[in-house]
């Protein structure tokens, strides 16, 4: 018996935008990895981006927020209780709606059929799953294309049914020299079925500073350079653009310089005194900053605000009028 061939001519095929989560670096439907070295701040970004997005708060350099969306994370490596749930409570997300499919009777794979069932029954618009190596399943070497790919099929199968965004947060290997595509724990096949791929890393004169860099992005332009601070004493903080390539990045060599961060140094200059409102936001148009990036870098110093008689006032941390 002959097996029935269906051909389909593309005229019959309507055309669809690509829809997104992140413009242009998470798209709906797809499959986004992140990437970098142990300790970089993978999760740390992905927990702050998870934070807005519970919020309906803009994700960086978005003029506008959404609705508040359901997100399902997934860890393999951090307790959702001693970890997870403090660093999102940290980072101001609202955990009811930041979900988790249990594994206490079962571990969790990704072509497992509860991550389609839990995306329909929360209508998530965000799935993790941190880190990818631990939900490939006993029984798969990552290192062969001929298993990573049928997995990694039905996994953007499972995408594109749902228009669920899906992210795969990476491990690299130790190899030095080589490019950002060879530096991925595993086959090459999880870079080649992603449609976006971003790096995180940073620099070794600016250790607290880490840039998430755009390394392959297959529906749109590549996007800007993100930077963001990450330490003990006042956590994570979103720094804006930067100039800084993927290959600055892998190589840990440059200087990363942001509107924000020009900001705070103006912000530091400036507050030896307490200055009014109008003479800040002088400045920044001096400086070419805008209005929002004004407010993230107040925000990020904890500079405060007092009013004397009819005129606002910006004071130093902790400063008195």
């Amino acid at each position: 018996m002959r097996n029935e061939c269906k051909i389909i001519a593309m005229s019959d095929i309507a055309a669809e935008e690509v829809r997104w989560l992140w413009y242009p670096y998470i798209p709906y439907g797809k499959v986004t990895i992140i990437q970098g070295d142990p300790g970089e701040g993978k999760t740390s970004f992905v927990l702050a981006m998870i934070a807005l997005l519970t919020r309906g708060e803009p994700l960086p350099e978005e003029a506008a927020g959404g609705e508040p969306v359901n997100v399902i994370y997934q860890s393999a490596e951090d307790g959702l209780a001693d970890t997870i749930k403090p660093r999102l409570e940290r980072s101001g997300a609202d955990c009811s709606k930041v979900l988790v499919i249990d594994e206490s009777q079962k571990d969790l794979t990704l072509c497992d059929a509860r991550l389609e069932q839990a995306i329909l029954e929360t209508g998530a618009r965000l799935i993790v799953l941190d880190p990818m190596q631990a939900y490939l399943g006993d029984q798969v070497d990552m290192h062969r294309a001929n298993e990573i790919r049928p997995m990694f099929k039905r996994l953007c199968r499972m995408a594109e049914r749902t228009g669920c965004a899906v992210i795969l947060i990476g491990h690299m290997n130790k190899a030095q020299g080589l490019k950002a595509s060879y530096r991925g724990l595993g086959s090459i096949d999880f870079r080649a079925a992603a449609r976006s791929v971003l790096l995180v890393g940073r620099m070794k004169d600016s250790p607290d500073i880490r840039v998430v860099a755009h390394d392959k992005s297959s529906l749109a332009p590549e996007g800007r350079s993100i930077a963001f601070a990450l330490d003990a004493e006042n956590g994570f903080q979103w720094k804006g653009f930067c100039d800084t390539t993927v290959n600055e990045l892998l190589a840990g060599e440059g200087t990363v310089q942001t509107k924000t961060m020009r900001m705070e140094e103006a912000l530091k200059t400036m507050l030896t005194k307490p200055v009014s409102v109008e003479e800040v936001f002088r400045r920044a148009k001096e400086l070419g900053i805008s209005e929002r990036t004004v407010n993230i870098a107040k925000k990020n110093l904890g500079v405060g605000s007092v009013k004397s008689g009819n005129q606002w006032y910006w004071t130093a941390p902790g400063a008195r009028m």
